[in-house]
């Protein structure tokens, strides 16, 4: 773990200075230092490097960070409750709910309660969406993994049509920016919005880490959970809602990212073994360190346009769906 951290920070360092104006390391480190701690470092840099660097770059690279530790984490917790290796929160048609409400939110409803307005929506999308799949599965009997999935991509298919629907109906000249976001994207990021996914992560990670004990349990089955005494239903519910409400909030500032909570779990499980304990972090990490450099792909490969993070994304885990499915064969 103390490695992984050390190449997080060093992926921070290195993703903020890379870009159509690339900054030095040493100038990064200089800048942030000075604004934990001002005059720490002598100014030799220019003022607009410096909005370069705090203002736009490193925001955008702490949110890649929250999004792809919250969709591990939940593509790891949906795994074990689930006993589908395929069960992410993509293919479960939940980011899609999130992506309903936000839509909802920032072309119809308005921002009625501020800055809450669209992390609350994308949570009760994603939540709606949730409880649609698992109702589905239930109304037609589709007890097996493979079917949970394919209810979870019909969803998914019902929901873009009426998000779609959203946007056709909405304001013409915001359609752009929500077609982007749709696609996934962090150029959005500022300051003031990362308090929200990182909170939300901060405690829902930590729940799920405290029930690591109760996911190893799962993970073999029903019965033999039933016999350690964990409320089976109960606790599969919670972790749903638990899901529904990280991929909601990360939804609502990055949009729709796709296949990263399927990849990331089941990379970390052939390093470091199958128990929760270090699945769950291990996952947050590599998660976090994945979408940031995909993220930095995304904004150099067609430089100086910004191509949405989703499209990277699908294109690797579209990739790695298709391998995983070999492997089950």
């Amino acid at each position: 773990m103390s490695g992984g951290l050390v190449v997080l920070v060093v992926s921070i360092v290195f993703a903020v200075s890379i870009g159509a104006v690339a900054v030095p390391a040493e100038t990064v480190f200089g800048i942030v230092a000075n604004k934990l701690v001002p005059d720490l470092v002598e100014v030799t840099w220019s003022d607009g490097r410096e909005a370069i660097v705090w203002d736009i770059r490193f925001p955008r690279v702490l949110l890649a960070a929250l999004v792809g530790a919250g969709l591990a984490a939940v593509g790891a917790a949906l795994q074990a409750v689930t006993r589908n290796p395929l069960a992410d929160p993509h293919l479960l048609g939940i980011s899609s709910g999130g992506a309903f409400g936000a839509i909802l939110a920032l072309l119809h409803t308005g921002l009625f309660l501020g800055l809450f307005t669209v992390p609350l929506m994308a949570f009760t999308g994603a939540l709606a969406a949730t409880l649609l799949v698992l109702g589905v599965t239930r109304f037609t009997a589709a007890t097996s993994a493979d079917r949970l999935v394919l209810a979870g991509v019909a969803v998914s298919f019902i929901i873009l049509a009426l998000a779609n629907i959203l946007i056709f109906m909405g304001d013409p000249r915001a359609t752009h920016t929500v077609v982007f976001w749709m696609l996934g994207g962090l150029g959005l990021a500022q300051w003031p919005h990362l308090a929200f996914p990182l909170v939300i992560l901060s405690v829902c990670g930590a729940y799920l880490w405290a029930r690591a004990g109760d996911l190893n349990a799962m993970t073999i089955g029903d019965e033999t959970a039933s016999t350690l005494g964990i409320p089976v239903a109960r606790f599969r519910l919670t972790v749903f809602v638990v899901g529904a409400l990280i991929t909601g909030v990360m939804v609502a500032f990055s949009g729709i990212i796709g296949f990263v909570g399927l990849m990331i779990p089941h990379t970390v499980r052939f390093m470091a073994g199958g128990n929760y304990v270090r699945v769950l972090p291990a996952s947050m990490l590599v998660g976090a360190i994945f979408l940031i450099w995909a993220d930095v792909l995304a904004r150099t490969i067609m430089s100086p346009e910004d191509m949405p993070i989703g499209i990277v994304t699908g294109l690797i885990g579209g990739l790695f769906f298709v391998w995983l499915l070999r492997k089950r064969v």
